[in-house]
């Protein structure tokens, strides 16, 4: 498994990456940001597809610091609920800081080009948060979970974003939703995609989780996003 050592932004540790590269000179770089399940099978391919697009891909282990080489299945109730127990430890700001060293390495892997993040569940949370603090060119949250407390960053917002948000997202009730579109609506670099009657997870590469045709609706909505903004 092609694994890299990336250097916190302080400098005085290092946590392991996926790294999936194309063959020939990348477009851009794409940083993955995992769900609670660590970074899996699902999230490898979801490198792997975006190097065969021409992009240079990179998962950061985002749990390093509670568990490092976390790799749990959705679909197994104990390994989800162990999942849960992550999220509820796991430090978001730290893990921002993470995606930000990580944007770092892809930025100096693709000679100085830009980078676009992309992340799932919570990694659609950490995708608007790494879109409010970080120099990111281009990020896309699928599911995003509990964006509604974080909605008083939106003006931070520099570059652009795109949120898929599954209608019948039982982590994420219609109140929520609302609000999301509420104040999101109207900001000039923010796009929101909805997908009624999908469920959380709706686009994992495996698993019971997925629906293949709000799938194929919103990755083919993201691979246009990045081709416009990551050019």
């Amino acid at each position: 498994m092609p694994m890299i050592e990336i250097t916190t932004l302080s400098g005085d540790d290092s946590f392991r990456a996926y790294l999936a590269e194309p063959n020939g000179t990348p477009k851009a770089a794409i940083v993955v940001i995992q769900e609670i399940f660590g970074v899996n099978e699902g999230i490898r391919r979801k490198c792997d597809s975006w190097a065969d697009k021409g992009y240079l891909a990179l998962a950061p282990d985002l749990f390093w610091r509670l568990q490092p080489g976390v790799e749990l299945d959705p679909d197994v109730e104990p390994e989800f609920n162990q999942a849960l127990d992550l999220m509820g430890r796991f430090d978001q700001d730290q893990g921002v800081a993470d995606i930000e060293a990580s944007i770092r390495e892809g930025r100096q892997r693709v000679g100085g080009g830009k980078v676009g993040c992309v992340g799932f569940c919570l990694g659609g949370r950490l995708a608007f948060m790494t879109a409010t603090r970080t120099d990111v060119d281009a990020s896309v949250g699928y599911y995003p979970v509990r964006i509604d407390n974080l909605l008083h960053e939106q003006h931070a917002i520099a570059k652009p974003l795109m949120l898929h948000i599954a209608g019948a997202d039982h982590f994420v009730p219609p109140e929520v939703q609302r609000k999301m579109h509420e104040v999101l609506d109207h900001h000039p670099r923010v796009m929101i995609h909805d997908y009624p009657g999908e469920d959380h997870g709706f686009a994992a590469e495996m698993g019971k989780r997925r629906s293949e045709q709000a799938a194929e609706l919103a990755d083919g909505r993201t691979d246009r996003f990045f081709a416009e903004h990551l050019s």
